[in-house]
């Protein structure tokens, strides 16, 4: 699933283009994703100008003079740019033509196999959508802090790890880069939220800020179906130190990575770097 590095990734590869472009027409071949693509949405765009593109979490926000479209990757959904007339393919589900400043036309194109992503359009401001306003603070702001961290963990007795995944507490940070935020801080991902330390939230928070960033100038991680927008993989899953290496021998210590389940999702620590 792309998680915030890999939008944030896209949201910069489409950026440049996408804002002050026109919307010449917008096609949905298919419109059964993970909530309908609205069957207006033609209607709304054409003719309208992309004044800013912006992510909140995990949701592209492509924003309007009339309104917001949101967008979601879902599981395995991505955007690239194509020429147009380039014919669709099986799971190319939603384009957007359009006539950037100074530039040739191009088409925006929604990819999306297992259709679990979203385009949804929102009139007012785009944080009173439903599926925005109890999201938390984003994990790269001032307002993520392990001070936050320690005031938000002090009544949950769930294990860190899932905490991590609770987008009230702070959005994207999803398992992948959980599992690799808690074994460079040294935290093992079974420990209860509230047992956390001030230090221990502290240390904890800047290795999110650190492992995002990283995974950011990487590009993302590409397990399966991300791309950026100009088709090219990340590369951060080159560089794991935990993640998905259940067996293979810590990177730090030679020990060896082992995996467990937590809430129905995988999670991979070293027994000597995380022993608590």
């Amino acid at each position: 699933m792309p998680e915030l590095p890999e939008v944030e990734t896209t949201k910069r590869g489409v950026s440049p283009t996408l804002t002050r472009a026109r919307v010449d027409a917008v096609t949905v071949r298919c419109a059964a994703l993970r909530w309908p693509v609205p069957p207006e949405l033609a209607a709304t765009l054409e003719g309208a100008t992309v004044l800013s593109v912006t992510r909140r979490a995990k949701y592209l926000l492509i924003g309007f003079a009339h309104g917001t479209l949101i967008v979601h990757l879902g599981m395995s959904g991505s955007l690239r740019f194509v020429p147009p007339g380039t014919p669709p393919e099986k799971h190319d589900h939603v384009d957007l033509v359009l006539s950037p400043v100074g530039a040739m036309p191009t088409v925006l194109r929604y990819r999306d196999p297992r259709r679990f992503g979203a385009w949804l359009w929102h009139a007012g401001a785009p944080e009173h959508h439903p599926l925005l306003t109890r999201l938390g603070p984003e994990p790269l702001s001032d307002a993520f802090s392990g001070e936050h961290l320690y005031k938000v963990t002090r009544n949950k007795s769930v294990a860190i790890k899932q905490a991590l995944m609770d987008n009230a507490l702070v959005v994207g940070v999803g398992n992948i880069y959980a599992n690799e935020a808690l074994f460079h801080a040294g935290i093992r991902p079974t420990r209860p939220a509230k047992r956390l330390t001030r230090d221990d939230c502290a240390r904890l928070a800047e290795t999110i800020k650190a492992v995002l960033a990283r995974a950011i100038e990487a590009g993302g991680s590409s397990l399966r179906d991300f791309v950026g927008a100009g088709g090219e993989p990340g590369y951060f899953q080159q560089t794991y130190y935990a993640y998905g290496r259940a067996g293979e021998a810590c990177r730090h210590c030679g020990a060896t990575i082992e995996a467990i389940r937590q809430g129905q999702r995988s999670s991979y620590y070293c027994p000597h770097c995380q022993p608590c």
